[in-house]
């Protein structure tokens, strides 16, 4: 399964605006702006698998945890971040986690 989660984030968000606009002035095709959207979902999860190594340390009261469809999902309270030097406090945090690894299919949504 190929998770998308990335493509809520204001980078892909502003692509698709960038895309849209393409479209419309008909300088692209729709298909096009498809593949461009399949590549950077390709490109987003392999640089955050290869390239983003930092660590960080937290505590948390946990909320609830469930596991569905191989998704791992954590609701905790009370957070406390910490990186090195900074530590950074926050009341509610919501994890979602999948098997990065199993990326075997070309879903789109």
């Amino acid at each position: 399964m190929a998770y998308q989660l990335y493509r809520n984030t204001t980078l892909r968000n502003s692509l698709q605006e960038s895309l849209d606009e393409l479209i419309q002035s008909q300088q692209i095709t729709p298909q096009l702006a498809l593949q461009v959207l399949l590549q950077f979902d390709k490109a987003i999860n392999s640089a955050l698998a290869q390239r983003v190594r930092n660590r960080v340390n937290f505590r948390v009261f946990l909320n609830t945890y469930r596991f569905c469809d191989n998704v791992w999902t954590f609701v905790l309270n009370d957070v406390e971040f910490r990186e090195v030097t900074e530590l950074t406090k926050v009341d509610k945090v919501k994890i979602v986690a999948c098997d990065g690894k199993n990326t075997g299919s070309n879903t789109t949504e």
